[in-house]
């Protein structure tokens, strides 16, 4: 059951086809109406112009990226917190003025200035001005437009579904003749139909009409809970009209976005960290469709310090926009971690022998569990794990994200280990060598940008939830001074499915430092305990370093050399 809705002040084609208008459909669904002179000359089976040819359609929009009906796959939603409750203005009144057999479907035009719909994320009051209706052929064969992860709906028939109510009375009236209307007194309104289906819960994107000349003018709003109709009910449809397979196929989402309102359940992730909340822990991975967890160049790993070799390549990294304090759009509840999003184009890093410029996407982080002795990080330095660590993800500038996914250095992924502000120890083992590649060092970041960014933990509680970044917050401001001259180097994985062997890795030797009570939010504030995948084998791959001398931060480096300095003359008297 589609809802067609239209601002209160219409507009007119022209208007539609150059500014986008926000929509609604029941099945419940919402869409927005545009009014077109596209003729009759399209079906759905059985003439010329099916769907597949709607694109060649004179004035046809019908080929563009935004097109609907979409398959919406739940796992790739994102809870956006605007999207509250709609306002529903006389739903409940008895407002159907006539029903149409139009040759495409069953429409139920309403009185106009009647009913009108707010709320809902929606900027403006709406009209609604009809509604219809979509179907298959038998209870067997459903003809619902949309399709939630991959299930297309019948109207969702049930076995002992109401055969006296509202859905009776209105497919009485259901008519075979093409282009009739029926205009008599219905005692239906568009509350009786919908029943106690929750309209809190709906997905939103942005879309299409779904018959030409399919004008992408549409904000969708497609509700959560189905409407449960008997299933002799439903085969009323197509016995009284005549009409089967009344629906358009789904159409690519291409880059668009699929939203749910707060109040939508969204199911977790197939896979997880541990055994008690997914079907695939970590060691199970490698089972997952189309993954790669199981090769022989995957991440984290374990990096023996005494193994590795000094690649004197290894030069200084050049960092774009990484003092951008508006450079993050979004921080994300991924269902696994926190995500920080970043403004496309803005950020990117180059050198360090990476050899290419890299565009930086996000950032995300990995912890234990809410304790202060608790070690999260998914890297290991001679067998020890830091408390937290953090992943700034930078994708080849040169390359699409699917192609960059297939090449070996299409991912550039900078590892920054986390631990308290007071740490005075080194990072690593009591060997002299190890003592000077980790040197100790009172260098933190700036607190006041980790209290900014962890104030947004409490607003993404939700699986995949996300909220806009307002705070002024740069990359460099959660560094602070740590030392980025000194890094460890080896060809990896991505360390979450499909773990993609496209990653040159970088791990920074020094670890940032940062308040142990900001740290502790992260696994408080989502719930989310031990976050890590286990370092995985290294194989025949080789880690690298850059030279000892570069490891220490600056201040260590100036006492080295004023140390020579004074040791020089007392040589020279002896």
């Amino acid at each position: 059951m589609k809802i067609l809705i239209q601002p209160t002040e219409s507009l007119g084609t022209r208007d539609l086809n150059h500014k986008m208008h926000h929509s609604l459909l029941l099945y419940l669904s919402l869409g927005a109406l545009v009014k077109f002179a596209a003729g009759s000359d399209w079906c759905y089976n059985g003439c010329d112009h099916t769907p597949s040819e709607w694109p060649q359609l004179h004035g046809s929009f019908c080929g563009g990226k935004r097109q609907s009906p979409i398959d919406i796959v739940t796992s790739h939603v994102k809870t956006d917190p605007n999207l509250l409750n709609f306002t529903f203005v006389n739903f409940s009144k008895h407002v159907i003025k006539s029903i149409e057999n139009n040759g495409h479907t069953v429409k139920c035009r309403l009185e106009e200035n009647e009913v009108e719909v707010s709320g809902g994320g929606l900027t403006d009051t709406y009209s609604t001005i009809q509604f219809h209706f979509h179907w298959g052929d038998t209870e067997y064969h459903p003809g619902s437009e949309h399709k939630i992860d991959g299930h297309r709906y019948p109207m969702e028939a049930t076995e002992d579904g109401n055969m006296s109510g509202p859905w009776n009375l209105l497919t009485s009236h259901l008519m075979s003749n093409k282009d009739t209307e029926g205009t008599t007194n219905y005692n239906i309104s568009i509350n009786d139909l919908i029943g106690n289906v929750d309209l809190t819960k709906f997905y939103r994107y942005m879309g299409s009409l779904t018959t030409p000349s399919c004008n992408e003018a549409v904000a969708w709003t497609v509700f959560h809970e189905p409407i449960n109709v008997n299933k002799e009910l439903i085969k009323r449809f197509p016995m009284k009209t005549g009409l089967v397979n009344v629906f358009r196929p789904v159409q690519e989402l291409n880059e668009r976005q699929v939203s749910a309102s707060p109040a939508t359940p969204l199911p977790p992730s197939p896979w997880c960290y541990d055994d008690h909340h997914c079907a695939y822990n970590s060691s199970l991975w490698h089972l997952l469709s189309h993954s790669h967890c199981g090769g022989e160049r995957q991440s984290p790993i374990n990096i023996v310090t005494k193994t590795a070799v000094i690649d004197e390549h290894l030069d200084a990294f050049t960092y774009t926009k990484f003092d951008d304090k508006n450079a993050i759009k979004s921080i994300t509840n991924s269902g696994h971690s926190v995500k920080c999003v970043l403004k496309e184009d803005t950020v990117e890093v180059s050198g360090g022998g990476l050899g290419y410029v890299y565009s930086t996407l996000q950032f995300h982080f990995h912890w234990g569990a809410v304790s202060h002795e608790s070690q999260g990080s998914e890297h290991m330095v001679d067998s020890k794990r830091y408390p937290m660590e953090m992943h700034i993800v930078n994708k080849r500038k040169d390359l699409k994200l699917e192609k960059a996914l297939e090449t070996p250095n299409g991912l550039a992924v900078l590892g920054f280990f986390i631990e308290a502000a007071d740490t005075t120890k080194s990072s690593g083992g009591s060997s002299s060598e190890h003592q000077e590649t980790h040197p100790p060092s009172s260098s933190t970041s700036d607190m006041g940008a980790w209290k900014k960014l962890t104030k947004y933990l409490s607003a993404i509680h939700n699986i995949r939830s996300e909220v806009n970044v307002t705070e002024e917050i740069s990359i460099d401001d959660l560094l602070g001074n740590v030392n980025r001259a000194a890094y460890y180097r080896y060809n990896g994985s991505l360390t979450t499915p499909s773990c993609n062997e496209a990653v040159v890795w970088t791990v920074f030797k020094e670890s940032v430092k940062v308040d142990q009570d900001l740290m502790m939010l992260f696994p408080i504030q989502t719930g989310y305990h031990n976050v890590f995948r286990p370092t995985q084998s290294l194989h025949d791959r080789t880690i690298f370093s850059t030279t000892s001398a570069a490891s220490a931060p600056g201040p260590i480096i100036l006492f080295l050399l004023l140390a020579c300095l004074c040791a020089f003359p007392l040589n020279l008297r002896l």
